[in-house]
């Protein structure tokens, strides 16, 4: 009888082992799972739905201020909607071009990039992508005239109730007097003397606009929503 024990007992401490070593690989599996699913629901809900950011110009000031906390909406872009005049969005940065034409005033963007994964981790990661945020001012379809210190659309002039009374806007760039084309918005910062904006570098196609800024949470005493 003891040497049966004593050659069965291995054999049952073998299987033992098998069984929690496949349990552990199990259950790092299962953690595995849980974590690619955690990481990609994350990134399908900041590219389709909303997201954190922190204000990093003084273009919007006083709306917004360096270091603001914001959530930023982007169920417009998934849904194809142009935004409405008076949001603050966000979009992609154009490049930079000394070609100006007002019979089509839409912003370049020439340094696309190359390749499937150059194009995931720049537009869906947003990894060395640089981004602006202004406010809409024109619509497709609309003459938008900047004349007097004051913008005008279609002939009248814009109520921009969200300004100080002292704000100027001057003609700071090219892109003063020309017609919005179609799926473009218009848009021009808050701080007008110190906007760099579509004044400079023309309209915001549809597909370049990121999202609209639906909510600041900090610092928290101004906390709410911003106009």
């Amino acid at each position: 009888m003891d040497e049966k024990n004593n050659i069965e007992e291995p054999k049952l401490n073998d299987e033992h082992n098998t069984t929690r070593s496949k349990a552990v690989i199990k259950e790092a599996l299962e953690w595995i799972y849980c974590i690619v699913i955690a990481v990609v629901l994350a990134i399908l809900i900041k590219y389709f739905v909303g997201t954190p950011t922190v204000v990093k110009q003084f273009s919007m000031y006083p709306t917004l201020e360096q270091y603001d906390r914001l959530i930023l909406s982007r169920i417009n872009r998934t849904i194809k909607k142009l935004p409405e005049r008076g949001d603050i969005i966000t979009f992609e940065a154009p490049t930079e071009s000394r070609d100006v034409d007002l019979e089509n005033p839409v912003a370049k963007y020439e340094n696309e990039p190359k390749g499937w994964w150059n194009n995931f981790t720049y537009h869906v990661l947003e990894i060395n992508k640089t981004s602006y945020i202004k406010r809409v001012i024109g619509l497709p379809g609309e003459h938008v005239e900047i004349k007097n210190n004051k913008v005008y659309i279609n002939g009248d002039e814009l109520e921009e109730n969200y300004l100080d009374e002292s704000v100027k806007t001057a003609q700071s760039g090219p892109y003063y007097d020309f017609v919005v084309p179609e799926n473009c918005i218009f848009a021009m910062g808050d701080n007008r003397p110190d906007s760099h904006d579509c004044r400079n570098f023309g309209c915001i196609p549809l597909e370049k606009i990121e999202s609209k800024v639906v909510l600041r949470f900090f610092p928290f005493n101004k906390f709410g929503t911003v106009k």
